[in-house]
């Protein structure tokens, strides 16, 4: 899994190339804390980008739309590119121009393909659920034939990515050290809320232990 993949021409970092990283230990551990995504593609002779849901399953990742998602057929067998980003703080500086952020970023370029057989749909689907909730698949109430027909899935290699980050504090001209400003990092951290329960739960419903355990980030 630290294997790094091949550099080409779209993941090789023209600038800051210390941010760059290219083996898969670091860009699945992006993939794995950060379940939102987008996806670029042209529709219509038109770039747009999807907000959705990724998840990885080896060296492929996935996401899932409607059936009749215009933007899911667009992209079958077609050049897009996904990427993931996590903003961890901003960094203030002694002047603007070195003002920054700390983040992790991921970059995946690639064709997708759609998952036809409704068996490994409906195991996908389930990796997806076990993905963010672990444990939580045997809780619930199998997927009809009809929601896993009206469910597009795209899978795609992981074969073309890289992955950047930023950490660390300002780096400020050396003359401004010297100035009286504050500089430092806000950090910022992805926390997760005090369940709430849907009111329409049966006084029988008990909340799962896991969901306390749940994390993002």
């Amino acid at each position: 899994m630290t294997d790094p993949l091949n550099v080409t021409d779209r993941t090789r970092l023209r600038r800051s190339h210390e941010r760059g990283h290219f083996d898969r230990k670091t860009i699945y551990a992006i993939l794995d804390a950060m379940p939102m995504c987008h996806v670029g593609l042209i529709q219509n002779d038109k770039p747009i980008v999807i907000p959705t849901i990724q998840w990885r399953e080896g060296d492929h990742v996935y996401w899932h739309g409607s059936n009749a998602s215009r933007s899911l057929k667009t992209s079958e067998n077609a050049d897009v590119c996904l990427t993931v980003s996590l903003l961890d703080g901003m960094v203030m500086a002694r002047s603007a121009m070195h003002h920054s952020v700390n983040f992790r970023s991921v970059m995946i370029f690639g064709r997708p393909t759609m998952i036809t057989d409704p068996a490994q749909k409906a195991q996908k689907l389930d990796a997806l659920i076990e993905a963010l909730y672990p444990g939580r698949v045997e809780l619930l109430r199998p997927m009809s034939e009809q929601e896993v027909k009206a469910t597009a899935i795209l899978s795609m290699p992981i074969e073309e990515a890289s992955a950047k980050i930023r950490s660390g504090g300002p780096v400020d001209d050396d003359e401004d050290y010297a100035l009286p400003i504050w500089a430092g990092v806000l950090p910022i951290q992805h926390t997760v809320g005090a369940p709430q329960a849907d009111p329409r739960n049966l006084p029988t419903a008990k909340m799962p232990d896991t969901i306390n355990d749940f994390k993002i980030g």
